[in-house]
């Protein structure tokens, strides 16, 4: 019998009894729940575990943010009638302008252009003075926290195109979102979360190629939650916790030694670790969105009702509750029962849309702020693109997709607050002062959470690939 080097030596079956150390991980001991522990730590010395991709990293450099909350308002938010005051299109309604350029002048019904006023009122709001229109009453008294960019401007005018640049940089193929990339980047706060979470009632323009990860390892995907009664499928266990642990703790034992025969193929490691977070989320999901141990005053603020489990409201108080659990990045995306921002046919369908809304973002940044997240935490708020200052007649309901001009906001880690960056020319035509474009605000976001946005980067088919592809410039005008 082999003497124990040490007494924390002495557990260790090998050294005590000098059975072959892959004998005993093929034995039925390694099954039990008790040697659970042990089974790991002797298969990653055995196998040569790969490194575990949700592992915590560091960034580049010390973050002003350490986690995102992204809103996405999905089908195209006119910017002239929310966030970008143009007195000049009121002034000039039904004035026709010239369909000079290629993407108005192909169009087919565009051969004449005239201009059509915003709809709704805008006024000055909080000790910033920054304007916002009547859409947005409850964002609007929250002014003083944030940085509105009236500059925005895409590189695709259809939603597809748009909603996958917004997410992924790329316009036209398939990348990973700008979730992954945090994922890839920062790793895991919490094992038995998810380190990103889209939170959806529907599907979005794209599909699921919003939250995908492509290349990068598939642990960096986004899980998707679906407000109702289970907003995550299939997490209560079937069976005893204690019988469940034995028999995971086992099939461990062969997916490991699976692995170690397929020299720590990134696919199978990627699997295996999904197992790991599953098994960790069947506790730690119910106990997140669950809402019962908050106060009347908290629901009230995002205008829930006790025992609500759908709507925006409910989607944003999930988000503050993922965040301060260690989810790194959590994007809502508003694709509710009265449809999304596409307002061909009439702009007065913004009307609901932002009822649905503006309480529930004006209280995330509000909670937030008072629990002293909003520090650390950074709230990013788009659409794809805006809509057009103008449409084929004068009398036309409704505003088409405008891929040069629209407006985004940032508020809390590292961003100015009541600031106002950019302007759109006097119709809200294009970006004229200070544009922004997508990758741009890429990188500032990046920035923000401790990259270089040229630095994070992943070899793959013989490139490395980034975020931004090869553009990009932080916007330094909006850091605090």
């Amino acid at each position: 019998m082999t003497t124990p080097r040490s007494a924390s030596d002495a557990w260790r079956p090998g050294l005590v009894t000098g059975t072959p150390r892959r004998q005993f991980l093929r034995s039925g001991v390694a099954g039990s729940a008790l040697f659970s522990g042990v089974v790991r730590q002797l298969l990653a010395e055995e196998a040569g575990e790969a490194a575990d991709p949700l592992a915590v990293r560091s960034p580049h450099f010390p973050a002003k943010a350490k986690r995102i909350i992204f809103l996405f308002m999905t089908g195209g938010v006119s910017h002239v009638d929310t966030f970008d005051p143009k007195p000049a299109l009121t002034r000039d309604h039904g004035k026709e302008i010239q369909a000079d350029h290629p993407e108005i002048k192909d169009r087919p019904g565009y051969e004449r252009i005239f201009l059509k006023r915003p709809q709704w009122e805008f006024s000055p709001h909080g000790a910033c003075g920054m304007e916002v229109s009547t859409l947005f009453p409850h964002v609007a008294e929250c002014v003083d926290d944030i940085t509105l960019i009236r500059s925005m401007h895409t590189s695709h005018s259809n939603h597809y195109n748009a909603t996958l640049g917004m997410h992924t940089g790329s316009f036209a193929f398939s990348r990973p979102s700008i979730g992954s990339w945090m994922s890839y980047g920062l790793g895991s706060q919490n094992a038995n979360l998810p380190s990103f979470v889209v939170i959806a009632p529907q599907q979005t323009y794209a599909g699921t190629q919003v939250y995908a990860s492509d290349f990068l390892p598939g642990a960096h995907q986004g899980t998707l939650v679906v407000p109702g009664d289970m907003p995550v499928a299939n997490v209560t266990p079937r069976i005893p916790a204690e019988r469940q642990t034995s028999e995971l703790a086992a099939l461990e034992v062969l997916n490991r030694r699976h692995l170690a025969e397929r020299d720590g193929d990134p696919l199978l490691q990627t699997r295996l670790r999904s197992f790991e977070t599953a098994f960790g989320m069947q506790m730690a999901v119910p106990e997140a969105f669950d809402l019962s141990g908050e106060d009347a005053g908290t629901l009230d603020l995002y205008g829930l009702q006790p025992g609500q489990n759908t709507g925006f409201g409910w989607q944003c108080l999930v988000a503050r509750r993922l965040a301060e659990r260690g989810v790194r990045f959590v994007e809502l995306i508003d694709t509710g029962s009265s449809g999304n921002w596409d307002a061909h046919g009439d702009m007065l369908t913004h009307e609901p849309l932002a009822k649905n809304v503006d309480q529930p973002i004006a209280g995330l940044l509000r909670d937030l702020k008072r629990r002293g997240m909003l520090d650390d935490t950074l709230v990013v708020w788009t659409t794809e693109f805006g809509r057009t200052p103008f449409n084929n007649t004068a009398d036309a309901l409704g505003r088409e997709h405008h891929p040069w001009a629209f407006s985004s906001w940032l508020a809390g880690a590292g961003v100015k607050q009541g600031y106002v960056h950019g302007a759109t020319d006097e119709h809200g035509l294009r970006a004229v002062e200070q544009p922004v474009h997508v990758h741009d605000l890429h990188a500032t976001i990046l920035h923000l959470m401790g990259f270089d946005h040229e630095r994070l980067t992943y070899r793959h088919a013989g490139r490395d690939y980034r975020l931004t592809d090869v553009h990009g410039t932080v916007v330094r005008e909006v850091l605090a």
